[in-house]
């Protein structure tokens, strides 16, 4: 990467580019340069061995694959796919088994990560009363009703793993695995990657999916709804105003989900958009192009007041 980083200055320099410029450029080629060769066990196709990332590759059909004892779903073409939370370990045992057996231990980067104050939280929501707890319990059953769902649909995969686009356009005001305090209080770490745009701004389909949960009113996360890509990989868009699908409902990569809110937990309109895969947490900047310009990119600490919300522990 060093003698990247040396190239692009070098060619900035020549054309007259400021330093900012050249910093942005570096940082856009770091975030999406896939590991394509993250192991020697499969056929690695792309993704990011890093704490927050998910890689895929192919092996055999009739192979079974393990990642630290756990089964992978092989996909009839015999695709892999693996994912690692914020906090995942330094190290992954990879084991294949069938025709071509193989064992490797995969080694995942660490990651640093921001982090951010936010004050002016209603006093409720920071902490809930008996009555929103009650609430709060009911709800979490839904939404793990639906985190169970089981969708096995490779055209979905494939067609996710071929490329996310942004569900909005704006700013980003908050980045996944931030640690943030609230009113000088620790919370959860943020999740998810926020784009700070006014209440009303359109949310798309990033990519294609099935609806698995659709609700207009929980608690920590206000207008909310649950995109399904197949194999217990999913999307989620936070705090929406609006919510204009129903469950069950196939959407294709730009169709409408939604808008862009400040309901539920939440001191500014924006859209908090999360990935899981399996019950890990993944970082959908990792799997998105960059933000297409004019836009800017605000730094994680700045837009908190407008944007930045208490991170939503159920979804």
């Amino acid at each position: 990467m060093q003698l990247q980083r040396g190239k692009i200055a070098s060619v900035a320099a020549e054309q007259g580019v400021g330093a900012g410029i050249v910093r942005r450029v570096i940082l856009t080629l770091i975030v999406l340069s896939t590991d394509v060769a993250w192991t020697s066990c499969l056929h690695a196709q792309g993704g990011h061995l890093t704490q927050g990332g998910l890689v895929w590759g192919r092996v055999a059909p009739d192979s079974q694959v393990t990642l630290d004892g756990e089964a992978l779903t092989v996909q009839v073409d015999g695709t892999v796919v693996a994912g690692f939370g914020r906090d995942a370990a330094s190290s992954a045992e990879l084991v294949v088994s069938g025709a071509m057996p193989c064992h490797q231990i995969l080694h995942i980067r660490p990651r640093e990560y921001a982090v951010q104050r936010v004050e002016g939280v209603p006093r409720k929501t920071v902490r809930p009363s008996p009555e929103h707890m009650a609430r709060i319990r009911r709800e979490q059953i839904l939404i793990n009703a639906a985190r169970a769902r089981r969708l096995d649909r490779p055209d979905l995969m494939t067609a996710a793993l071929a490329g996310f686009q942004w569900p909005a356009i704006g700013p980003i005001s908050g980045v996944y695995g931030s640690q943030r305090y609230y009113n000088g209080s620790p919370g959860r770490p943020h999740y998810g990657v926020d784009v700070a745009m006014p209440t009303g701004t359109p949310v798309v389909a990033p990519a294609p999916g099935v609806v698995t949960l659709a609700e207009p009113d929980l608690f920590y996360s206000g207008g909310t709804v649950f995109l399904d890509h197949g194999y217990g990989f999913s999307s989620a868009f936070l705090h929406m105003s609006q919510v204009e699908v129903t469950v069950g409902q196939e959407l294709a990569a730009g169709d409408k989900i939604g808008e862009i809110g400040s309901t539920g937990r939440s001191t500014g309109a924006h859209l908090d958009w999360r990935m899981n895969w399996r019950d890990r947490r993944i970082d959908p900047q990792l799997l998105a192009p960059p933000m297409p310009e004019p836009v800017p990119t605000l730094s994680a600490g700045s837009g908190a007041a407008e944007s930045s919300a208490p991170d939503v522990p159920n979804p």
